[in-house]
């Protein structure tokens, strides 16, 4: 029944669950034969690129991570092995934007490549991968599919029905399923979708618009705002924006740590999408088991903060996070 409703919410014809964001993605990745090859963006989530580095590539799999901010790299990382192509948009935790629709056709155009994409931040409200030309649109439903912080689970969203059925064998083999009960929850969670993305959207615009006006922070990272380099192409091809947002300040890890311990709202937490506010740093939270270098080079510097904005009042939010800057910055 859930796979149904997830289906239905991105007007696709499949859905398969499974036991969490990355067992969904491994089932995904299952897919490949030795000697095949992925290219991923570098701008992904900490946890996709351990798979990708640690776990996919000792099985003969070859992984080649590309910026996608210049759509020349992906060219050129394609091979005549390629197999995939893996993205995030908006990504983890810089929210970069890129050209869903241009992505999959250079992919398509450049031989049989599944072209995979993480619509985990926005779901499929506000933003449908399968209409844009992506093969599979993947979720982590702990986060805003289901909303409340109590379940967790992924999924696959698809409109090939052979690429169906080759998941939907791995996921009987494997058995990366969810519980009953879970299920049960998240069909209780989309029932108010709609609604709690409409509140987090509004929270979330306001909070980064407030940031933007602080002295000690350099820079906000938020496809709602006109300040982003993506902005337009980010309203073409979505619908709005969920609760996600980052910030750089002038300071240091120091300055880093009084933020996250001087704030009363904001829970200190690595996850993200659920009703309560959280913060986090992704330099050693979501992105904590990646190389310094790599790190640096995707922006993840000890000065950037992620939220994940809730459903509370976002006058008390900005309150909160004002008192917790005027503790780090007193000058």
């Amino acid at each position: 029944m859930l796979e149904k409703c997830l289906a239905s919410l991105e007007e696709a014809k499949h859905a398969l669950t499974f036991a969490s964001g990355l067992g969904a993605q491994t089932a995904i990745l299952s897919i490949l034969s030795s000697e095949d090859h992925i290219v991923a963006s570098v701008d992904i989530y900490g946890g996709t690129r351990r798979l990708f580095e640690n776990y996919i590539s000792r099985k003969s799999v070859e992984v080649t991570f590309a910026d996608f901010d210049q759509y020349d790299n992906i060219s050129r990382a394609i091979k005549n092995n390629t197999k995939m192509l893996w993205f995030e948009s908006p990504t983890n935790p810089t929210l970069k934007i890129f050209d869903i629709e241009k992505i999959a056709k250079l992919a398509h155009d450049r031989g049989e490549i599944i072209v995979v994409l993480d619509n985990t931040f926005l779901t499929p409200y506000f933003q449908r991968p399968l209409e844009l030309g992506v093969d599979i649109s993947m979720y982590s439903l702990t986060k805003y599919l289901n909303g409340h912080s109590d379940v967790i689970m992924g999924a696959a969203v698809i409109n090939d029905s052979e690429l169906k059925n080759r998941l939907r064998y791995i996921q009987n083999c494997t058995g990366i399923i969810p519980s009953p009960h879970d299920c049960y929850l998240v069909n209780r969670s989309l029932k108010t979708l709609a609604i709690r993305l409409e509140q987090h959207q509004r929270n979330s615009i306001e909070v980064a618009k407030y940031l933007e006006t602080h002295a000690r922070v350099v820079r906000v990272f938020h496809p709602g705002l006109k300040s982003h380099p993506n902005h337009e192409l980010f309203k073409k091809q979505a619908r709005g924006h969920s609760g996600v947002l980052s910030f750089s300040h002038s300071g240091g890890r120091h300055e880093s740590y009084i933020i996250l311990s001087s704030v009363k709202i904001f829970a200190m937490a690595e996850s993200l999408g659920g009703f309560e506010s959280l913060i986090g740093l992704p330099t050693l939270t979501s992105h904590g088991s990646l190389d310094k270098h790599v790190k640096e080079a995707m922006g993840i510097t000890e000065n950037l903060i992620r939220l994940s904005i809730g459903l509370e009042d976002p006058e008390d939010l900005i309150v909160d996070l004002e008192g917790a800057l005027k503790k780090a910055f007193p000058g």
